[in-house]
């Protein structure tokens, strides 16, 4: 099913399936989810990794991309065939043609993970949209526009499903408000959130 949520977010629900959630716990166990440090110097409460030919880090010296897991100097594993076209064909779907993913971040959280209100902004490919793909417990998902504290909107992202936000929602500040308590069959008390983007 297709959802119009607002101008430049488009909902799937339940368009992933199991094979993309088997290929990204793989990823995991070979690269682990750690908390990055902020530039203000506090640990994020969502764990990250990445795979894909960039990765998405933070630390003091600022958020950037870099081609090598800063942790271990070694590249980010390679991202998976399922989920670039999974990715790209919903881009296409939602009015987006042509979206080429270079860095997939992928985003553990638990019962107590939060995600503040923030923009995507660290790419220079902004004609390009996001694509977040959802996994294991339902999340509470926040989207406004593209200035801070202005009108918001919420719903629910489930297991398997797939969001697009790009052109006028390119910059709208957006955040994960809660997630629900619950016991999924395969990542128990968590849910795994994968965010494509195209970096340049």
């Amino acid at each position: 099913m297709r959802l119009t949520v607002a101008p430049g977010v488009t909902l799937f629900k339940h368009r992933a399936g199991d094979a993309v959630l088997t290929a990204a716990l793989a990823v995991v166990e070979a690269c682990p989810p750690r908390h990055l440090m902020t530039p203000g110097g506090k640990p994020m409460s969502v764990a990250m990794t990445n795979c894909g030919a960039l990765g998405w880090v933070s630390d003091r010296d600022g958020y950037r991309y870099a081609p090598t897991d800063p942790l271990s100097g070694r590249p980010w594993p390679a991202m998976p065939d399922g989920f670039s076209s999974l990715a790209v064909a919903a881009a296409a779907e939602a009015g987006f043609p042509g979206f080429t993913p270079e860095a997939c971040l992928i985003n553990l959280y638990g019962l107590s993970s939060r995600m503040g209100a923030h923009q995507d902004r660290d790419e220079q490919a902004m004609a390009a949209p996001i694509v977040s793909v959802s996994f294991g417990l339902s999340a509470r998902f926040r989207i406004g526009g593209p200035t801070r504290g202005g009108p918001t909107r919420s719903f629910l992202l489930d297991h398997g499903d797939v969001l697009v936000f790009g052109g006028p929602a390119r910059l709208a500040y957006h955040g994960v408000d809660r997630v629900l308590p619950g016991d999924h069959p395969t990542l128990g008390a968590r849910r795994l959130n994968l965010t494509f983007r195209q970096v340049s």
